[in-house]
């Protein structure tokens, strides 16, 4: 028995191969049987036709992630790549669901909702995690051209390159991670007291405030995603980058773009002119179906551009990788999200004071532990920020010494060993 378990990489893909096929064999009969006896309803072959496309979707994501987990030979890499190849089998089963139960589409959908934002995070720690593996990301910035931005915030003042610009960067896309799920649980909430109205434009309910708020967080995440890649683009080419970036921005904005026309259709009355009928449950129930219909075709397409963007390729070399439960429990530790949402909410309260205090601000360490220092008399902020900084997030590493500008690797060092001597090391 061990030595069938140490062998897992070998019997583990022909195992879930039969596995997925078993389930196949099972589910279509039931599938035909039922839609037969509805009399072979436009909303049976709806998901009939949507769960072909989602049959062909998931063996594909799936093979990719075990190989992924087979060769699990660069953790801080592959962590997020996994994370980021599981939204096609999410998305996927999750539209498909709401085709078969559209009475139950709202539950389903915040799921799907929520994961998106998460995608997205996962994505710049993925690019993150690639760039500042030698930790002199920031250094690398600062003697970097300035990056100005872009059409329509061209008017805003430039972010200062290196600290304080992968600090926008890196809360603008946070940012996004926090609002999503608290606007799905406030629409969540709207919808079981009769107040929500999706699909609806009108002042007394929720739905054109939440997706307007939607809108918004989705385009400051996406802008400073398109920012952060445009300062890094030619240390981000090894990789090629481009395509990746493409799979991450067309799921995401299919997804929404079309729920926002599918949704302004039924306002303008084409829905209920096409299918014939003025019932508004009618008309919900339609643009809910044909929004996850749309959604499992797309999510055939995302599977293959998946496969061949986050290609498990790359990673594979003669040194053993990690055991197979490293990537899995990898794979669902959020540890590292909470802390950084953590830390996000503590910028966030915090943001006037730094904006009192300047971009100096950004010359300072990161977190919690800096930002109670601001209410400090003068001497007492240098003495803590002298004996202060070892700062994470998520993997990200920095080290700060006294509140010189543009401070030394040496320095840094320095300094993070004289807290360490004085025992008054800070950690955020």
């Amino acid at each position: 028995m061990a030595s069938i378990c140490r062998r897992w990489r070998l019997w583990i893909l022909p195992v879930l191969t039969c596995l997925y096929a078993l389930l196949i064999v099972i589910i279509v009969p039931i599938l035909l049987v039922n839609s037969i006896k509805n009399g072979f309803k436009k909303q049976d072959q709806a998901a009939l036709v949507g769960g072909a496309f989602v049959l062909l979707a998931l063996p594909i994501a799936f093979y990719e992630i075990v190989q992924h987990m087979i060769y699990y030979t660069q953790p801080r890499l592959q962590k997020y790549i996994i994370r980021i190849l599981w939204m096609v089998p999410i998305y996927a089963v999750n539209a498909w669901l709401g085709l078969v139960y559209p009475e139950g589409s709202i539950y389903v959908d915040s799921l799907r909702e929520c994961y998106e934002a998460y995608v997205i995070y996962n994505f710049m720690m993925y690019l993150l995690a690639y760039l500042n593996a030698d930790h002199q990301l920031e250094h690398r910035l600062e003697i970097s051209p300035q990056v100005h931005h872009i059409f329509p915030l061209c008017c805003l003042p430039d972010w200062e390159m290196g600290r304080e610009f992968v600090h926008m960067c890196k809360h603008g896309i946070l940012q996004y991670t926090a609002v999503r799920p608290i606007s799905t649980l406030v629409s969540f909430i709207c919808e079981l007291n009769g107040v929500y109205g999706e699909g609806e434009f009108r002042e007394d309910v929720a739905f054109p405030y939440m997706i307007t708020l939607n809108n918004l967080s989705q385009f400051v995440a996406m802008y400073c995603l398109v920012l952060f890649y445009h300062a890094n683009a030619e240390a981000l080419q090894p990789m090629k980058p481009i395509r990746k970036f493409l799979c991450i921005k067309a799921v995401v904005f299919f997804s929404f773009s079309q729920g926002v026309i599918i949704a302004i259709l039924v306002y303008l009355n084409v829905i209920s002119s096409i299918f014939n009928t003025d019932d508004t449950d009618d008309i919900r129930n339609i643009s809910s179906k044909l929004q996850d219909f749309l959604i499992c075709i797309e999510m055939f397409l995302a599977a293959v551009a998946h496969h061949y963007s986050f290609s498990y390729k790359p990673f594979v070399n003669s040194a053993e990788g990690q055991a197979w439960w490293d990537a899995f429990r990898a794979m669902w530790d959020v540890s590292d999200v909470h802390n950084d949402i953590k830390e996000h909410l503590g910028v966030v309260g915090s943001s006037l004071s730094r904006r009192i205090r300047g971009r100096g601000a950004y010359q300072q360490a990161w977190g919690s532990a800096t930002e109670r220092t601001s209410l400090l008399p003068q001497v007492a902020v240098i003495n803590q920020a002298k004996s202060a900084p070892t700062c994470s997030f998520s993997g990200y590493h920095t080290a700060e010494a006294g509140l010189n500008n543009n401070p030394s690797v040496g320095e840094s060092e320095e300094a993070a060993a004289d807290t360490q001597d004085n025992g008054n090391t800070v950690n955020t």
